[in-house]
């Protein structure tokens, strides 16, 4: 008869569940909160080592969280109702790294537009290139993704990032798109999209504000370097 190893089968002292309980989830493991997940292993392992097995199978947690089911599902051990488990789990921690309290948020500086875009972009594996549009108080009042794919100045065209401001009667615009490849070094299309979108916006009267290019948790901000 098939008997999976539950976490109840792993000593006391090195239950995730009670360790969570004892000293809170922060003092665990990638492997022991996924662990507390999947909540059984198979006949032959424990729970411990089948979600080591899943983390070295995505090389941790990064890849991990743009697994898909058919991915998880593959890996022996995970059945489709662990599978889902685990993408709840990824999902839910997305949206509540992105979540945005009702007040508007006011952008400052660089740093306050890629801290409001960070975790949302810094993840993606294809260039989106997104329009964060702010009022007289720069407070933003609407972000759109306006064009994914590698940047270059026939896609990212000025007529629809100003469409949307014109719509949202707002005063000024912050850009923003990133590089999958985590760095956020500015290639000359960035810097050529960028010079045109604030001659356009000149001509407009709404003013980019910024065009800030998001890295794995770095950025760099072309009106700091002087593009803008």
């Amino acid at each position: 008869m098939f008997t999976s190893i539950m976490i109840k089968d792993v000593p006391e002292q090195d239950r995730p569940r009670e360790r969570l309980l004892r000293y809170g989830s922060s003092h665990l493991s990638n492997q022991e909160l996924l662990a507390i997940l999947l909540g059984t292993g198979t006949r032959n392992e424990s729970v411990m080592d089948l979600s080591n097995r899943v983390l070295m199978h995505f090389e941790g947690i990064h890849l991990l969280q743009n697994a898909a089911i058919e991915e998880l599902t593959a890996i022996k051990g995970i059945g489709p109702a662990k599978g889902v488990y685990i993408l709840a789990a990824i999902e839910l921690g997305k949206r509540i790294s992105s979540y945005r309290p009702n007040e508007r948020y006011v952008i400052r500086s660089p740093e306050d537009g890629a801290d409001y875009v960070m975790e949302e972009m810094r993840i993606l594996q294809q260039e989106h290139f997104v329009a964060l549009y702010l009022n007289t108080k720069n407070e933003v009042i609407h972000q759109q993704t306006l064009f994914i794919g590698s940047l270059n100045s026939s896609i990212v065209h000025p007529r629809e990032v100003f469409r949307e401001a014109v719509r949202r009667s707002a005063a000024s615009i912050i850009c923003a798109h990133n590089h999958p490849s985590g760095d956020p070094s500015p290639s000359q299309e960035d810097i050529n999209v960028t010079r045109r979108l604030v001659e356009c916006g000149k001509m407009i009267g709404i003013d980019i504000l910024d065009h800030i290019i998001i890295g794995d948790l770095k950025f760099v901000s072309l009106k700091e370097k002087g593009y803008v």
